[in-house]
């Protein structure tokens, strides 16, 4: 299975500051996650990264002892690839400018 750039939200028990800590420090020992939110008044964790979801789920719940509930998973990796494909917009001022240098560099 291939590795896509996923963004994920969980519900995990946050009910005090301790479980926020463990949450906290399992995020922070997993290097494939680039970023991570932690909503304790919601309960709910968002975590994006090249990861694959179950997995990560599941470490985090070995790692706290704490249930994870995913709630949403989006494969962003799909978005990327199209805004790689489309070319930047070139408007005429641009191409005329380049053209007066080409013009000069020649002269």
């Amino acid at each position: 299975m291939t590795v896509k750039y996923f963004c994920m939200v969980m519900r995990i028990n946050i009910d005090c500051n301790g479980c926020y800590r463990k949450v906290k420090r399992a995020l922070l020992d997993m290097p494939e996650l680039d970023t991570h939110l932690l909503e304790k008044n919601q309960t709910r964790v968002i975590v994006c990264g090249r990861f694959i979801p179950r997995d990560v789920a599941i470490m985090i719940r070995k790692k706290t002892n704490r249930r994870v509930e995913i709630l949403d998973i989006q494969d962003l990796s799909e978005s990327n690839a199209e805004m790689e494909d489309q070319k930047p917009m070139t408007n005429n001022w641009t191409l005329l400018t380049t053209q007066n240098q080409m013009e000069t560099c020649l002269a």
